[in-house]
């Protein structure tokens, strides 16, 4: 995978690199693997498929007051949730503030206000302690080569846990063709009590997991279908793929997705 035009390029050592071609920002941390994408002519759009199959929670918790995002990248799901989720509150927590700058002045993240809050700090570290403070903890936190062994610990995945509302659930982006892949899965399904789905994403290789804080029953594929016709037509994002992808990865019956034994 190659660069496109490069537009940008931090002066520092955070090796941030932002890059054109054919229409589409990317960003990029000290390799050529994209992390964030923007189109340019949809700015607030979800450009990667994982980060719409990141969106796949709403298919089970279609309206959430609180997410808290671990990692900001681009702020591809930031604008996404403040564009069309008026009645929700995202903070988001991202450890580098030269990301931050890039976002704002390159990806067009909007400024603070009553929705929206962006602070630069430790995401490992802003959980513990704090208890059901959000409907939704969303973890995007890649450097460039892999994933912080602070957030993808047992104890990571207990805080968030913690921090989740009742019917509260977490949302991981792994890749699938991570050597420690099932290790990461196995914690999470760890601090969750096996209360776990697995969603992959259409394109290279992302998987996404779904941690639920309580068991809310064994879904039929009629009611999930239902409720992605009506999320598709809301966001434009593929929904009903996302029903198929849960079938391949989980548990189920013919009627239904095996949440729970």
């Amino acid at each position: 995978m190659r660069f496109g035009k490069s537009i940008f390029r931090s002066v520092c050592d955070d090796e941030i690199d932002v890059s054109e071609s054919f229409g589409v920002r990317s960003l990029h941390l000290g390799t050529p693997a994209i992390q964030s994408a923007m189109r340019l002519s949809r700015p607030d759009a979800l450009e990667l498929a994982y980060t719409r199959a990141m969106m796949g929670f709403l298919l089970f918790h279609p309206d959430p007051e609180e997410i808290l995002m671990i990692g900001l990248g681009g702020g591809s799901l930031a604008k996404f949730v403040h564009k069309n989720m008026k009645g929700t509150k995202t903070l988001v927590v991202e450890i580098n503030p030269g990301i931050v700058s890039v976002a704002r002045s390159m990806f067009f993240l909007p400024e603070d206000d009553n929705r929206l809050n962006v602070i630069v700090g430790d995401g490992a570290g802003y959980l513990p302690g704090r208890s059901s403070c959000a409907d939704i903890i969303m973890v995007d936190a890649y450097d460039g080569h892999f994933q912080p062994e602070s957030l993808t610990s047992t104890s990571f995945y207990s805080y968030a846990r913690e921090a989740l509302k009742p019917r509260g659930m977490l949302v991981v982006n792994l890749w699938g063709s991570d050597r420690n892949f099932q290790t990461y899965l196995s914690r999470i399904e760890e601090a969750f009590d096996g209360l776990t789905l697995c969603l992959p994403a259409e394109k290279h290789g992302n998987i996404i997991v779904f941690g639920f804080r309580q068991f809310t029953g064994n879904p039929s594929w009629l009611d999930l279908r239902e409720a992605a016709k009506r999320l598709s037509e809301q966001y434009g994002i593929e929904f009903l793929n996302f029903i198929e992808g849960l079938r391949k990865m989980n548990r189920h019956t013919e009627k239904r997705l095996m949440l729970s034994q």
